[in-house]
């Protein structure tokens, strides 16, 4: 049902997650990430605080393959795939043996991509290699990388939403995109709407840090 990559920038201390599946508003419930800790990310039958609660681990200084073994103690985890980063260690992936279809996980040194109900398990070493290569910031990076997970086969049936989630340091998360139901293609949807969020990110920093230093606000009527 579903397929997503974590990531996280040395470079700049970001840490995001994409994701896209056959089932509605998909980046809702799978994809977390947290100023300062990292990224997560619960799916195939998703419950959606264990994407929360691996950060809160995390953040309380356990690994990332420590904090998805304490959730391994879970209550039908067998069920569940999930996928953790930080920024220190090695990502960590668990896939449980209920989860559905064609699946898999595949761990990078500064990503993780995983999958289930896949069209092949060429569809994960796609994506992280195109995460690899992919140059410009994070958001763009894992934009490039759904592209390539879709191009390689995606899921097994057509997808219908997406989600990109990038945090830097602000307590809010700096790209929140979404797209909820799309008939056809909402990964060229979602990347199509981050094209055009892109160029105003910082302008959208500049105004909530302090306003003044904002000459205009982009909207009908302000000068």
């Amino acid at each position: 049902m579903t397929f997503s990559i974590v990531a996280r920038c040395p470079e700049t201390g970001q840490f995001g997650a994409a994701v896209s599946s056959s089932s509605p508003a998909v980046a809702s419930r799978c994809i977390r990430a947290r100023p300062g800790v990292g990224a997560a990310v619960s799916q195939n039958i998703t419950d959606p605080e264990l994407g929360s609660v691996a950060l809160d681990l995390m953040q309380s200084g356990v690994a990332p393959h420590e904090a998805l073994a304490t959730l391994q103690q879970r209550p039908h985890i067998a069920y569940r795939q999930l996928m953790a980063i930080d920024g220190k260690n090695a990502p960590a992936t668990y896939t449980g043996e209920r989860c559905l279809g064609t699946i898999g996980a595949i761990t990078g040194e500064h990503a993780a991509c995983a999958g289930n109900l896949l069209a092949s398990p060429d569809v994960l070493r796609a994506m992280l290699a195109a995460f690899q290569a992919a140059s410009g910031n994070l958001a763009e990076r894992l934009m490039q990388a759904m592209v390539a997970g879709l191009a390689a086969g995606g899921e097994e049936g057509p997808v219908h939403s997406a989600g990109l989630l990038v945090v830097a340091d602000l307590s809010w998360p700096i790209v929140d995109l979404r797209m909820d139901w799309v008939e056809d293609d909402p990964i060229d949807a979602l990347y199509h709407a981050w094209r055009v969020y892109e160029p105003q990110i910082q302008d959208y920093i500049t105004r909530a840090r302090d306003p003044r230093s904002a000459p205009s606000f982009g909207v009908p009527g302000d000068m």
